[in-house]
Formats: structure tokens, C-alpha cells, sequence
């Protein structure tokens, strides 16, 4: 039955990577960064942040395992590198430095950092898709759902994003300066997890 498809790895894959990612979670941050902009730039921005995602999530899908091993790099240390990625935007939206950078700079940033990546294709997304890999085995129903599932969580983040605008509407301009610190405390907040997790990892591993 699970020849051409594996329903239960489907379900799991997405569900676990909908709680990693957390769509809804994502729209004070990109609101933070572009709710100033125009529809058309956050349209923008939502496309290329999450293309970005899924191309980083399908790149480890593909060969997480192998570029980790070639480069001697564990999880981590992918977790580390997230948290203070992260830490740095944070600080931006705290201090208000980012929201003084030019239009072209800054929609390049969204689509790459911090959404595309750390914070949608980040370390615990990864490593969870390279964990759903090695439960794949080489079945080539369960490779197809795993494919699935990373589609269908890409979806839901794209359409949380593209209207996102909703939100704009009932919050307005005051709302948006208030969104970007509480975006950036989060950010912070979450930036320290991901640095004490990579430090709990490596002591684990000692």
C-alpha cells in the first residue's frame, strides 16, 4: 500500500515540520521587516523567502548527510551559526537600524536572512528532513511523500506570508513599530536556544 506513497511518513514529515517552521509564527517577523513596503514588495519578498527555504530544505534532503560529513560540521554547530544569525536581526529590529537600510537591500535580506534562512529552513527544520530521510530507507513511496510533505509546509508558509497584509490593515503604522521589537525579542529569545542547544550538543557529545 505504501509502495508508490507512505500516508503515515507524509503526515508525520509535514505535521513535524508545520510545528518546526510555525507559518503563522513567521507573519510578526516579516511584517517587522517589510510592513512598510508595498504590496507588491511583500508579494516580493514572501515568493523568494520561501523559495529560498525550500530550496535549502531540498538541498539537505538530497545530500544533508553527505555536505555535513564532507564539511565536518554536526548539528550543532548548524545550530550555533542559526543563533547568532539570528541574534544579529534581532538586534537590528530591537535597535531600529533595520528599518534604515535601503528598499533593495533590505528585500534582498528578507528573501535570504532571516527568512529563507535561519528562521524557516533553520537548524531543527533541517535536521528533522535529514532524520525523515534516513526513515525513508530507499523507499521510493516514502521519498515521495517526505517530497510531499516539504511541498505542502512550503505552501502554507507562502500563503501566510502573501497575506500577511491583513494584518497590516488592523494593526497600522504604530502596530508595525511595535510588531518589529516584539519580533526582535523573539528572535533573541530563540537565537539563545539555538546557541544553548548547539553548546548542550557538543558537551553531549564529548
Amino acid at each position: 500500500m505504501n509502495e508508490f506513497f507512505d500516508a503515515r511518513l507524509f503526515t508525520s514529515a509535514t505535521i513535524t515540520l508545520v510545528v518546526i517552521m510555525d507559518p503563522p509564527g513567521t507573519i510578526p517577523v516579516f511584517l517587522s521587516l517589510v510592513g512598510r513596503k508595498s504590496r507588491e514588495a511583500r508579494t516580493r519578498a514572501a515568493r523568494q523567502g520561501v523559495l529560498v527555504s525550500l530550496g535549502v530544505i531540498s538541498l539537505f534532503a538530497v545530500g544533508g548527510e553527505a555536505i555535513l560529513s564532507y564539511l565536518g560540521i554536526g548539528i550543532p554547530a548548524l545550530q550555533g551559526a542559526g543563533g547568532f544569525l539570528l541574534l544579529l536581526i534581532a538586534l537590528d529590529l530591537l535597535t531600529g537600524r533595520g528599518t534604515t537600510q535601503p528598499e533593495v537591500v533590505e528585500d534582498v535580506n528578507v528573501a535570504l536572512v532571516p527568512l529563507g534562512t535561519p528562521l524557516l529552513a533553520g537548524p531543527g527544520a533541517i535536521a528533522a528532513t535529514i532524520v525523515f530521510v534516513r526513515q525513508a530507507n530507499g523507499h521510493v513511496g516514502s521519498y515521495i511523500a517526505l517530497a510531499a510533505a516539504i511541498v505542502a509546509v512550503h505552501f502554507l508558509l507562502y500563503v501566510c506570508l502573501r497575506y500577511s497584509g491583513v494584518v497590516i490593515k488592523l494593526i497600522k503604522e504604530s502596530g508595525i513599530t511595535l510588531l518589529a521589537k516584539i519580533a526582535g525579542l523573539l528572535l533573541a529569545a530563540i537565537a539563545v536556544q539555538l546557541v544553548a542547544n548547539a553548546v548542550r550538543g557538543f558537551i553531549s557529545a564529548a
